[in-house]
């Protein structure tokens, strides 16, 4: 029998962006530390839990919602803003149409979301020789919004755990007062929900 692990708080994080531009690779990455080549797009939603220790020392489980990034799963998403404390914004650096959308994105989550949400950038796939949008564009867009820039590779596993380090930090400083009412979580084993 294993021992529950203890937690103090449990943040929801969204992983957002286009299709295709590694949200599934890039949690994979994190949560199980495994890397794998080819997924299907996902359809609907997926989540994974996971326990991080704070520079605290305060341990906060983050429940981290793998979303579809097809333009018709859109208003699906925008459900799932509810009760999210941050939000992990992913784009493709071998795809300039991913990076061009993240303005909409950023749309949809100042129109849905908490304003105290947070969220980070991140430019994915740095690993590849195709690579059309470079690190200044990049830096220029997050700093456009304000938001912390990660080149990150889920292939080589650059700045994967950093990401979700630093977008926990700054949900738990901005949340950890934040005591939900009625409202629990599912803390039991992760389900799947898609087709990855």
């Amino acid at each position: 029998m294993t021992q529950k692990e203890e937690f103090e708080q449990t943040y929801k994080i969204l992983l957002l962006g286009d299709s295709s531009v590694g949200k599934t690779c890039f949690i994979k990455r994190y949560i199980d530390g495994t890397f794998q080549d080819a997924y299907l797009s996902t359809i609907g939603f997926d989540y994974k839990n996971k326990t991080v220790t704070l520079k605290s020392g305060k341990k906060v489980k983050i429940q981290i919602w793998d979303t579809a990034g097809q333009e018709r799963f859109r208003t699906l998403v925008k459900s799932y803003y509810k009760g999210a404390h941050g939000v992990v914004l992913i784009y493709d650096v071998t795809s300039k149409s991913t990076f061009d959308g993240i303005k909409k994105w950023i749309s949809q989550i100042k129109d849905e979301a908490s304003s105290k949400i947070k969220i980070v950038l991140i430019a994915n796939k740095i690993d590849s020789d195709e690579r059309v949008v470079n690190t200044e564009e990049g830096e220029q867009l997050a700093n456009s919004y304000n938001l912390d820039l990660f080149e990150a590779s889920a292939k080589d596993n650059i700045n994967v755990t950093e990401a979700f380090q630093d977008i926990t930090e700054k949900i738990d400083a901005e949340f950890k007062d934040y005591k939900p009412q009625g409202q629990k979580l599912n803390d039991g084993k992760n389900k799947k929900r898609c087709c990855n």
